[in-house]
């Protein structure tokens, strides 16, 4: 099996190529750090949406670096780039919280589309073959077909499932799920919750009443909340991450779809402008393609051959 920096290497072709490669073009056979070479520097970053706050702040580092005279040399930028984005990542970073007595129970929230529900059976999967004994709760019972996915995911990595009928109340399905998973011994509950438009205020209500009945059971769960961005969609998605981290008490991120991109610098943006760790990365459509994200793997997928 190819290790996993060949896999994420290989899923963030597109923003390897739009972000360091236009980085390499820019300062190929340039020698002088001129404003002009900065302008460029600064559009390409914001290109592949590292985000205009990260992007101003890394030229900032820059700038000040040549005029203390300790970066003359236009080759000397691309470690310098390298270095900044690791720190960023690395910044953000942040240990599992697992639960003292099991189950850990981790809330996966986002808005349609996204590919949430498939993550959860990505992760399950992950998961199970980590030594977790896993539980899915099928708690987003505003869509038939999200259940039925779920349903088909848990036969497949052979997890069990608690459901019930489509429109029922998502907390009572919480509920029986985290008793459920009291009973059998399970090691980690993951709950799908309803593809949820942030800006709809009831739907955000109903997380929080999750949360309430979620330590009815379990008095320190959730003790994750992750949420499914779509990398393609980039600060975009970042704006909805804001709003669930407001209302859901979001812990970390779930990228899906980074294959898909040459944004990937988003990556960045969410973990400087939330500092939210990215737990998991998604960079392809088979059922192991879900990834730990680690920050130096990932700047090293980027910048090294």
């Amino acid at each position: 099996m190819s290790s996993l920096l060949d896999r994420l290497k290989s899923g963030i072709q597109k923003t390897r190529s739009g972000l360091v490669g236009s980085i390499d073009n820019l300062i190929h056979g340039r020698k002088e750090i001129d404003p002009d070479l900065l302008e460029e520097l600064e559009y390409s970053l914001i290109s592949s949406d590292i985000g205009v706050r990260t992007a101003t702040e890394i030229l900032e580092g820059i700038k000040q670096r040549v005029d203390r005279q300790q970066l003359a040399d236009a080759g000397e930028l691309r470690a310098l780039i390298r270095q900044q984005l690791l720190d960023i990542l690395e910044a953000s970073e942040k240990p599992l919280n697992w639960a003292v007595k099991p189950p850990t129970v981790v809330m996966i929230v986002g808005v349609n589309g996204v590919g949430k529900t498939t993550s959860i059976g990505k992760l399950a999967n992950r998961f199970k073959g980590d030594g977790q004994k896993v539980l899915i709760c099928a708690a987003d019972t505003f869509r038939a077909a999200a259940i039925e996915q779920l349903e088909v995911w848990a036969q497949r990595s052979d997890v069990e499932m608690i459901r019930q009928q489509s429109g029922s109340d998502p907390s009572a399905v919480l509920f029986d799920s985290l008793k459920a998973a009291e009973a059998r011994g399970s090691t980690l509950v993951l709950v799908d919750t309803a593809g949820r438009l942030h800006n709809k205020e009831h739907l955000m209500a109903e997380l929080e009443k999750m949360t309430r009945t979620a330590r009815r059971v379990i008095p320190d769960a959730p003790h994750e909340v992750w949420m499914v961005l779509d990398a393609t969609t980039g600060q975009n998605g970042l704006e909805q991450a804001k709003k669930f981290t407001e209302s859901a008490g979001v812990t970390g991120i779930v990228l899906t779809k980074l294959d898909g991109t040459a944004k990937g610098g988003v990556v960045v943006a969410i973990a400087r402008e939330m500092n939210l760790p990215i737990r998991y990365v998604g960079v392809g459509e088979q059922v192991d393609d879900l990834i730990p994200f680690e920050a130096d793997k990932f700047v090293a997928s980027l910048f090294d051959n």
